[in-house]
């Protein structure tokens, strides 16, 4: 949870408190903070401090107050009002830190404050320094919201149930990246069909970080030249699948490149206007 340079004084929003935060409470009260617990942005770890003493087996992480990174996985992963006091692209890296924490069963809890109506940057009354809020809105299923706070629930999918992620998957191999592979679609739709696909499980395309989007579709250009050499097409189409009424059948992204060859069907013109067949001739 880097601060960029553009950004320093997001730790000054922390406070100090003597009791239990807000959305802690709520998760107590619904019996969701279970397992081994990290407070992930733990800000002086007053939550950290009074949950142990509950009982809770919890480690706090903050890259200002407590900024030994966490070297293992967790069950429960607290993130409250970080997301808050972050630039996009630092929401970004945290969003992806926590995911990568998680056990492949845990959940990860995200507090978001909704009652922020100045976007930007402003001067800290006590601080007298600049630092930033904005709004935020996750993807992910609502588990508590009033008019100040909303709390997100966020679970990886277990791994044995993807095709992607299964450790004994059979991969018609084209390239092993170190974030995202290649391989040959099982059922292709022209000779040379190949699917690129991050390492990460993340079900949605725009649910993956900018930095996860880039290196796929380097990846994308890589295949494209194997597959060129290989199979020599005519043109290519690119397609990705989010969400079950766009046709995506596999919870976990892929990104299609299908080759195209001079006659593989009557009339190309409109190509991935296809997706739907009124629509495709103009």
């Amino acid at each position: 949870m880097e601060n960029l340079k553009s950004n320093p004084n997001s730790h000054l929003t922390a406070i100090e408190r003597t009791s239990l935060s807000y959305p802690a409470r709520i998760l107590m009260n619904q019996k969701k903070i279970q397992g081994k617990i990290l407070d992930f942005g733990c800000g002086v770890g007053k939550d950290v401090e009074l949950l142990a003493a509950k009982g809770f087996e919890i480690k706090g992480y903050d890259p200002h107050y407590f900024p030994e990174f966490p070297t293992e996985k967790f069950d429960t992963i607290l993130c409250f009002y970080v997301l808050n006091v972050l630039l996009p692209d630092e929401q970004e890296i945290v969003l992806k830190q926590v995911k990568d924490l998680l056990n492949q069963n845990g959940k990860a809890y995200f507090a978001v404050r909704r009652d922020v109506y100045y976007e930007g940057f402003r001067m800290h009354k006590l601080h007298k320094k600049q630092t930033y809020q904005c709004q935020v809105k996750l993807p992910f299923e609502t588990v508590f919201k009033n008019e100040n706070c909303e709390i997100y629930e966020f679970q990886n999918e277990p791994a044995d149930k993807c095709p992607f992620c299964s450790s004994n998957i059979e991969r018609n191999l084209i390239i092993d990246g170190e974030t995202e592979f290649a391989i040959y679609d099982k059922f292709p739709v022209n000779e040379g069909h190949a699917l690129i696909i991050p390492k990460r499980h993340v079900s949605n395309y725009f649910e993956l970080t900018i930095e996860e989007q880039k290196t796929c579709f380097q990846l994308v250009n890589k295949v494209k030249e194997i597959i060129t050499r290989k199979f020599n097409p005519d043109g290519f189409n690119i397609g990705i699948n989010v969400g079950e009424f766009a046709g995506q059948t596999v919870n976990h992204v892929h990104i299609h490149l299908i080759p195209r060859y001079k006659g593989d069907v009557e009339n190309p013109r409109g190509g991935v206007r296809g997706v739907i067949p009124s629509k495709q001739s103009y």
